[in-house]
């Protein structure tokens, strides 16, 4: 069990999170707390394993609460907020979810926060090759998908799909993608050198082709994506530069 600890200082609030902790198997409520000083209070003869936090709060908000612990419990902060996101990550919030949020919004971060309890999972094993690479925040951009706002590698992007005002976002290992309320042009804008546009609905990440084959791009055994007309002669001024042989 994940004994866990809920701070809001909205009753309401505070009480969408204390059943929302029921509904989960392996979430335990230790204590909800009205405040920060309460919780710290609490935290002075009690150990958790997580919180659920808000962030503004009156004394003492949830972020400087947080770094004020010597050695914090994960955390997931839970804010109207947006702009708290990428301070929010910087403590090395698990997630953070963006009110109102649902059930299944708490759900996966609840999943998050398993999953990073438990010894030899998938997001332990990635954090090495992270560390290896030396992650800058030159190499992560935050996206708004749902209620939550995500952090995503720039270098694990595979490719960018445009659906109508939104974008898919296609991640490598990952079976679906983040669905983001976003243009195209925002974030080609974004993206570093190795990412171009090879159709009016998609941008890839020229690292991650397997092959090229007539007009269209193979990203792998089931993914095929169309060169438009109007960027055939970019990307094959690219091709040429890379290309070996006669």
């Amino acid at each position: 069990m994940i004994r866990c600890l809920a701070i809001d200082d909205e009753p309401l609030a505070l009480q969408q999170l204390v059943t929302y902790i029921s509904k989960v198997p392996y979430l335990e409520l230790a204590a909800k707390c009205k405040s920060a000083l309460e919780a710290r209070s609490f935290l002075e003869h009690d150990m958790v394993d997580a919180i659920f936090c808000d962030i503004n709060m009156p004394d003492l908000n949830g972020m400087d609460f947080v770094k004020s612990l010597a050695t914090p419990p994960l955390v997931v902060f839970t804010t109207a907020y947006s702009e708290y996101a990428v301070e929010g990550f910087r403590v090395n919030a698990v997630d953070y979810l963006l009110k109102p949020f649902g059930l299944q919004e708490f759900q996966r971060s609840a999943q998050r926060l398993k999953e990073r309890l438990a010894p030899n999972t998938p997001e332990q094993t990635s954090a090495a090759p992270a560390e290896q690479k030396g992650e800058s925040e030159a190499d992560i951009i935050f996206l708004k998908t749902d209620y939550r706002i995500v952090k995503v590698s720039i270098h694990d992007i595979r490719y960018v799909e445009a659906m109508s005002e939104y974008l898919k976002v296609w991640i490598e290992g990952e079976a679906k993608p983040i669905i983001t309320l976003l243009s195209m042009k925002k974030i080609e804008e974004r993206l570093p050198d190795n990412f171009m546009r090879i159709h009016r609905s998609y941008i890839v990440n020229l690292t991650k082709i397997q092959e090229v084959n007539k007009n269209r791009v193979i990203m792998d055994a089931n993914t095929y994506l169309p060169i438009g007309d109007l960027y055939k002669e970019a990307f094959q001024a690219y091709i040429n530069t890379k290309f070996l042989g006669k």
